[in-house]
């Protein structure tokens, strides 16, 4: 009768501790994914610095690039990661765009950028899409979707 009980208790603490490490991982993949927006801005300053007729990066593919391919280029600048350079990382899928440009002498130069970090998959990947720009505020949207309007440090 008493390992009954032992296993009855057992029993009830793993439905207890299963939904929390659901939680728990989701909690990671949205902390992972602001680190990432965060580190991609930062990928974006440099690469404005190092390529200043450019402005900023239009796309991930241009912040990322491998090392072993040769000196960095404005299209292979070897400035970001190259798991987040492929645009998923962590359960959540990066995208640069909404890039603004301005053109003077017939040269193109990227003057803005908005990033979007979306769950692959909303509610078991991550519950909040995150948003930021060149400006570097993180902002996001609770339902998952691309309307991010709060500010994070609400």
């Amino acid at each position: 009768m008493e390992l009954l009980i032992v296993m009855a208790i057992i029993a009830i603490l793993m439905l207890i501790a299963i939904p929390t490490m659901g939680n728990m991982k989701r909690y990671a993949n949205e902390t992972s994914a602001m680190q990432s927006i965060r580190a991609i801005n930062m990928a974006e300053s440099q690469f404005e610095n190092t390529y200043p007729s450019q402005g900023y990066a239009c796309s991930l593919t241009a912040l990322g690039g491998d090392p072993h391919s040769g000196p960095p280029t404005a299209a292979n600048a070897q400035m970001l990661q190259q798991d987040l350079a492929t645009g998923v990382k962590s359960g959540y899928q990066f995208v640069i765009g909404n890039c603004t440009k301005n053109t003077s002498n017939g040269n193109d130069r990227v003057t803005g950028y908005t990033i979007t970090a979306q769950p692959l998959t909303v509610g078991q990947t991550g519950n909040r899409t995150f948003c930021s720009d060149q400006f570097g505020a993180i902002k996001f949207d609770p339902t998952g979707g691309t309307n991010c309007t709060q500010n994070l440090s609400q």
